[in-house]
């Protein structure tokens, strides 16, 4: 249930349940309206958190099998 709250429920709080708050926000980060930036960072943080599910709980499977080359 972790894994999936981490790799799926984070990413997609961040998206689509904060998306009404950060529409709100009239501002720019580097000259790019704040919504696109919020998007575009959720791509990283994505990212971080499906690596982090990985480590987490997978590593160790890869590890088993010594028939992956």
């Amino acid at each position: 249930m972790l894994k999936l709250f981490i790799g799926i429920g984070i990413p997609y709080i961040g998206v689509i349940g904060l998306l009404p708050w950060v529409a709100s926000i009239d501002r720019t980060v580097l000259g790019v309206p704040f919504i696109y930036a919020w998007i575009f960072g959720w791509f990283v943080v994505t990212s971080g958190c499906l690596m982090l599910c990985w480590r987490l709980f997978d590593c160790h499977f890869d590890d088993a099998h010594p028939d992956n080359n």
